[in-house]
């Protein structure tokens, strides 16, 4: 159902929008997780290893689709806010056809770089052609993700957020039937975990977007509308531009560290992987509610409602707090338990210390970096990117630096200390950006 987000009170139309966005990433992350846990269950702690290895490549293109999907979402809720439905399905039908054209180049670049990228980062020789075969079909499947995320979007860029979860929800449970089967049954290995992921998501893809075309098809306009136009395409770049660089650089950085970890041998990676799955589950319920705001932003800037926006900017505050309060408590009394999930039980001590190390370090930061990403998501929403890109690059280049600095002395743990000190210094730009008030003179449409 297609959600005007200008009207109605602030708390509880956000709150309703953002709790099946909140359920849909929850879905997500979870069957992402069940990836690793199976793989490390049924298979060891090799696999587990060789799907962390791969991991910040496949992050890399998921930056790009969900930068992508970013500056369509928000063009399409500032025009759905104007309501100028004409330009509405003219930005949904330019978004379609430019980020399925950004899929099939990606697709066929990370086809040929895929092996020689995983050699340089220093991957152990003894996970080396799991980790190659695991990315090699996950970037095979990148259209798919390119679909699913755009359908995503847009949806959410017209205030449905109840959708996607559905789609959500079928390809979780999908995945993990296909996991269990390829990965139990048919003994395939990492190679299983890979496919059933490409086929979930490839059948959820298709199907939400058939549904979002025979939606949009039903929404009446008075004027004509063009199925691609460039001026669009300009403002939808506007925005996904600084989205993706901004993806993309927290994801090169991720690489840059993934590197470092890997140096530091299976057990440890392993542990990593674990806990960085974990970390992430977290940490994307957090930009989901970033996502939300900024949704709610781009309808009502929109409109020209600046109070209305703050108003929603204090409840996505309180409802992130809470969220935040419970993650804490669940990595600081459970982290053991947590990446014990991951293990088959065998000799697991050190990956276990090492993946509770982690999850003890950035629970720590959890009050800020909830902080930082829903003050994000008002900048981003708004059109204020420039100020969105400073306060991510900032959190970035310290979360890289502290790392190798203090890797010498400190070890795995200069990479744990890293994300509390970025998020940090992140949070304070995010600030200092929200209170000069500029944010309220970016909205163009």
């Amino acid at each position: 159902m297609i959600k005007d987000m200008t009207t109605g009170k602030p708390a509880k139309v956000l709150l309703a929008f953002s709790l099946p966005m909140l359920l849909s990433t929850a879905f997500q992350q979870m069957y992402n997780i069940a990836d690793s846990v199976i793989a490390g269950k049924f298979v060891g702690t090799s696999a587990l290893a060789a799907i962390g290895a791969s991991f910040p490549v496949t992050m890399l293109f998921l930056a790009v689709a969900l930068g992508a999907s970013v500056g369509s979402s928000v063009i399409i809720s500032q025009y759905f806010g104007i309501k100028k439905l004409d330009k509405m399905k003219t930005a949904v039908w330019t978004s379609i056809i430019s980020i399925m054209a950004v899929a099939a180049l990606l697709t066929v670049t990370g086809l040929i770089i895929c092996r020689p990228v995983i050699k340089l980062l220093q991957t152990p020789s003894d996970v080396l052609d799991d980790a190659n075969a695991y990315l090699y079909i996950y970037i095979a499947g990148l259209p798919f993700l390119f679909l699913y995320n755009a359908a995503t979007a847009i949806f959410t860029g017209l205030g449905d957020s109840k959708t996607p979860l559905y789609f959500l929800i079928f390809s979780s449970v999908f995945n993990v039937a296909l996991d269990i089967a390829f990965v139990t049954a048919v003994k395939w290995g990492v190679r299983g975990v890979a496919w059933a992921t490409f086929i979930a998501q490839g059948l959820s893809g298709v199907l939400a977007m058939a549904t979002l075309l025979a939606r949009i098809a039903k929404i009446k306009t008075e004027n004509p509308y063009k199925k691609f136009d460039f001026a669009i395409l300009k403002k939808i770049a506007s925005v996904a531009g600084p989205s993706i660089l901004q993806q993309s650089f927290i994801s090169v950085g991720q690489l840059c560290v993934q590197g470092l970890i890997n140096s530091f041998g299976t057990e440890v990676l392993a542990g990593y992987s674990a806990a960085i799955k974990v970390n992430i589950f977290c940490v994307a319920i957090f930009n989901t509610m970033s996502n939300a705001l900024s949704s709610y932003t781009a309808q009502n800037t929109g409109a020209g409602d600046f109070e209305r926006v703050k108003q929603g900017y204090k409840s996505a505050m309180l409802i992130i707090a809470a969220v935040a309060a419970v993650f804490i408590m669940l990595l600081v009394f459970l982290g053991d338990k947590l990446v014990a999930m991951f293990t088959d039980g065998k000799d697991d001590a050190v990956v276990i210390a090492e993946g509770r190390k982690f999850l003890w370090f950035v629970a720590a930061g959890y009050p800020v970096v909830a902080y930082k990403v829903v003050t994000d998501g008002l900048l981003r929403g708004s059109g204020y990117m420039l100020a969105f890109m400073i306060s991510t690059f900032t959190d970035l280049i310290v979360r890289v630096g502290v790392s190798f600095i203090f890797a010498g002395g400190l070890g795995f743990a200069s990479v744990c200390v890293s994300f509390p000190v970025g998020w940090v210094l992140g949070a304070v730009a995010s600030l200092i950006f929200y209170l000069s008030g500029r944010w309220k003179s970016k909205s163009k449409v």
